[in-house]
């Protein structure tokens, strides 16, 4: 059996600060565009008593096709969050969802420690790796290529490698062995590797990386995985994300079996089952 020991998995509860994320239940702002504090404050609180180990606040949506909102529009959505959550939740344990070095260093010099969730990682923003060396943050490096407007057309990844590996993920693989290179040149000490379901990766590539997510341990053995209610899951079936629970959490189980450590997810319950019952199935 390839995966892990239960004691390792977290769960990681997504609270979006956005008006357009793919999954409307996760939204936290008002018809207006503002916070909407109450409903934060409530989503956290469910996310934290349902098991979460650690809470993703993302204020802007990078779903296919997304427009980016700029780091100063980032930054008016996420203050009074951050500020909110402290407020109610000291101890809780933080994930910032951006790509901008300058959003990481006000966040940082608002709350302290936290964890920087970077679908970029690092390609972005050119100061963001030498800003999170600096600052000793945790950093989780995804990866994608181009930008939400034109990442799926960026999907070839040439032919069969003939390692034995699909070449996507021969193509991951080998971005992450140099990406870890760029970590010890920025003196990034603890980072997380996510191979990026869904950016710049067709239906059948997506799963084909999950196939085979077990090759990532090499390279790094904290991996995060991101794949609830994602279209992966919603096209596969001709479904909405609304009703992608059921096999969002059989791809779970498949993702600890093959590795997974972190599990970035919208339903805390029922991912901390499926974690517990993949406790019982294989570590018993």
């Amino acid at each position: 059996m390839k995966g892990n020991n239960i004691d390792h998995i977290a769960i990681m509860g997504i609270v979006n600060l956005t008006d357009n994320s793919y999954f409307a239940d996760s939204r936290c702002l008002d018809r207006t565009g503002h916070l909407n504090k109450e409903l934060l404050i409530h989503k956290i609180r469910c996310h934290v008593e349902e098991g979460a180990d650690i809470i993703d606040l993302g204020a802007c949506s990078t779903r296919p096709g997304s427009q980016a909102v700029g780091e100063k529009e980032e930054w008016i959505r996420l203050a009074p969050a951050l500020k909110e959550v402290r407020r109610h939740f000291p101890d809780i344990h933080l994930s910032i969802d951006t790509y901008w070095a300058s959003v990481v260093r006000r966040a940082y010099d608002l709350i302290g420690d936290f964890i920087v969730n970077d679908i970029s990682a690092g390609e972005d923003d050119p100061a963001m790796l030498r800003t999170v060396g600096e600052l000793g943050l945790e950093y989780v490096a995804m990866h994608k290529r181009g930008n939400p407007q034109t990442m799926q057309s960026l999907t070839d990844y040439g032919p069969d490698p003939g390692n034995g590996l699909s070449a996507v993920t021969d193509t991951v693989l080998r971005y992450f062995q140099e990406w870890e290179q760029k970590a010890r040149t920025y003196g990034i000490g603890r980072w997380i590797l996510d191979p990026g379901f869904g950016f710049a990766k067709t239906i059948d590539q997506n799963y084909q990386l999950m196939k085979e997510l077990s090759q990532f341990k090499a390279v790094n053995p904290n991996i995060l995985v991101g794949i609830s209610r994602k279209s992966m899951i919603f096209r596969q079936f001709g479904i909405t994300p609304e009703e992608a629970l059921p096999a969002t959490s059989a791809l779970h189980l498949a993702a600890l079996q093959n590795g997974a450590t972190i599990l970035r997810v919208h339903d805390v319950k029922e991912a901390r089952q499926v974690a517990e019952l993949y406790r019982k199935l294989f570590h018993n």
